[in-house]
């Protein structure tokens, strides 16, 4: 306890003995409080202003160590780097572009923080200055530990029709923006899932799947689930019952109609056709028997 106090101490005296050379010109933004999916990673957004000319990044060395206990967890000389924390650190920022962000993986539920950065100048031998480093004690993160997966949430634009296409999104949040969980569906194609993601706010992210595809009678009260694999092995799924509204069918209505209708055009065809034929034919017999009667009447006049 005591030699926490005297480290404490320590990197407070440091950043009194900078002020006068760096205050108001040494400044930092990192993200406060991010949260942390135990077996998981974290990205910690960093970036810092220096009081010097932009430096090449061999210039520069940044660090990264737990307050309490003073503990190193990112050097670029990994020897000096806490055994807890080897290996499981990786500085993404460039320093010569004034990027400190720090990657985390192999979360552990005893790695909340707070986590603090120190910027220091490489020495080429001919600095006069003898302040070379400095500590943005007042800009460090600390972590809210997760040790269960955020359920992935799922959201239906509108009511599915049957025949209609139908679209429904999947959605994920992380603050491990190089290793994104991995959004799969219970059905559905290539070519009918799209994914995206953004950045929400500083340090939070969102994945999103969409799902789009025509529902069919047989869909009705069916369930659809989503399952998000997060970096670390943990998954969570969340399930969404569809009820799909289905089209007004008039087929059972329209097809006897037509059917009948047609019948009897066909049936009345027939009737004309045949009664005009008829007709015809008694127009016919008519005619051959006035002819039959007629050569009869001069038969008859002659024999007289």
């Amino acid at each position: 306890m005591e030699n926490m106090r005297k480290m404490m101490i320590f990197f407070l005296l440091l950043a009194v003995i900078s002020s006068p050379v760096f205050a108001g010109e040494w400044t930092a933004s990192v993200v406060k409080n991010l949260d942390a999916l135990v077996t998981s990673c974290v990205v910690i957004p960093c970036s810092y202003t220096h009081a010097k000319e932009r430096l090449p990044h061999s210039r520069l060395r940044g660090i990264w160590y737990l307050v309490s206990g003073q503990q190193v967890i990112y050097h670029e000389d990994k020897t000096l780097i806490a055994e807890s924390f080897r290996g499981r650190t990786t500085l993404l920022g460039n320093l010569g572009q004034d990027n400190c962000t720090l990657e985390m993986t192999e979360i552990k539920d005893h790695d909340n923080g707070p986590f603090c950065f120190r910027i220091e100048l490489v020495p080429t031998g001919t600095e006069t200055s003898k302040i070379d480093k400095f500590s943005f004690v007042h800009d460090c993160v600390s972590f809210n530990m997760i040790t269960k997966p955020p359920k992935p949430i799922l959201l239906e634009l509108k009511t599915p029709i049957q025949g209609h296409p139908y679209t429904i999104t999947c959605s994920a949040f992380s603050t491990c923006p190089t290793r994104l969980p991995k959004l799969t569906w219970s059905r559905g194609t290539a070519e009918e899932i799209h994914e995206a993601y953004r950045e929400i706010h500083k340090g939070f992210w969102e994945v999103l799947s969409t799902l789009v595809f025509i529902p069919q009678e047989k869909d009705d009260h069916t369930d659809i689930s989503c399952t998000a694999q997060f970096y670390g092995g943990m998954m969570s799924t969340e399930k969404l019952t569809i009820f799909v509204k289905r089209t007004v069918n008039y087929n059972h209505i329209i097809i006897p109609v037509v059917v009948g209708i047609s019948i009897a055009g066909i049936f009345g065809g027939l009737c004309i056709f045949m009664m005009k034929k008829y007709k015809n034919r008694i127009a016919e017999l008519q005619r051959q028997d006035g002819t039959l009667w007629n050569r009869l009447s001069r038969l008859s006049r002659r024999v007289r």
